[in-house]
């Protein structure tokens, strides 16, 4: 750490010698020399009783003193550190405004702090309503009411995990068969995440809410009585067309847990069979609530 400058000294004199008279404020710098525009005759010897300016130094305003530059900076410049005024009366009433300033600073930067732990700081605890995020999620998705519509079970759903002291998640994806169908008519996902470090309610929120701002062509609906909040994600694009698709999401929030069931299938995929036409968007709109329901009952503890 560097240090600040020393304020200049009083030069030394020799014991028992009084300074010589001078020009200058005291303590005095070296006299020009002879001629110069700031040479002037010695002044008068000191009158007893009398103050001698030039030999008493003074403060700038000090009560009862002359208003002289501080000592050691004869041409009136303020010196590298700036006058420090006097201390008020000891009992004074500035003295104790001062005091109590000092003391309201403390007191209310203790209260903020202690406000900050006691009002939900990151020390909060996860609100994850018991729910848990089993390792293979499809052994815990009801989806049983589409299974009228394809009653081909998927004999190799995909699944996966993932565990982090921030965040547990669990993901599954089935092909939705109808009778007799090779390849999957549809497709139903469901994903539920564990938010163990911070509140997801108002990301959620703004998410799915608002999911329409940024894509104009899909309907929100809000949904009760499924978890804290559920919205429900929908298009479709197959009325009138041979090539559209059908989609629809229900996003569930209730406390630091998310969900969500997702379903999509595409009219391309189909053939000229009226058997294996699409089902109408109400009725997955309320598949979705009911296995969703079901679903998020098997995930609580």
């Amino acid at each position: 750490m560097s240090t600040p400058p020393k304020p200049p000294q009083e030069p030394e004199q020799p014991s028992g010698a009084p300074a010589p008279p001078s020009a200058y404020p005291y303590p005095n710098p070296q006299s020009p020399g002879p001629g110069s525009a700031a040479s002037y005759p010695p002044p008068a010897a000191p009158v007893p009783g009398q103050q001698n300016f030039y030999a008493t130094p003074t403060l700038v305003g000090q009560p009862g003193q002359p208003g002289q530059p501080a000592a050691g900076y004869p041409y009136g410049g303020q010196g590298p550190y700036p006058q420090v005024p006097p201390p008020p009366p000891s009992g004074g009433g500035a003295g104790r405004a001062v005091l109590w300033v000092a003391v309201g600073a403390v007191v209310a930067s203790a209260a903020w702090a202690a406000g900050v732990f006691l009002i939900g700081g990151k020390g909060a605890e996860a609100d994850l309503r018991g729910y848990t995020a089993p390792a293979n999620l499809c052994s815990s998705t009801d989806y049983s009411s589409f299974e009228t519509e394809y009653p081909d079970n998927d004999g190799s759903p995909t699944h996966n995990a993932l565990k982090d002291p921030a965040l547990d998640e669990s993901y599954c994806s089935v092909n939705l068969k109808k009778t007799g169908s090779s390849y999957a008519d549809a497709y139903l996902s469901t994903q539920v995440d564990l938010h163990r470090k911070s509140d997801p309610g108002p990301e959620f929120t703004a998410m799915w809410k608002n999911y329409e701002e940024r894509y104009p062509d899909y309907d929100v609906e809000t949904v009760e009585d499924i978890g804290e909040e559920a919205y429900l994600v929908s298009e479709d694009t197959t009325s009138g067309s041979t090539s559209g698709s059908l989609y629809a999401t229900l996003a569930v929030r209730d406390g630091w847990t998310t969900y969500t069931m997702s379903y999509s299938a595409y009219l391309s995929s189909y053939d000229d069979d009226d058997d294996k036409d699409p089902p109408s968007l109400d009725d997955v709109k309320d598949w979705l609530k009911t296995d969703s329901k079901a679903t998020l009952d098997q995930l609580k503890d």
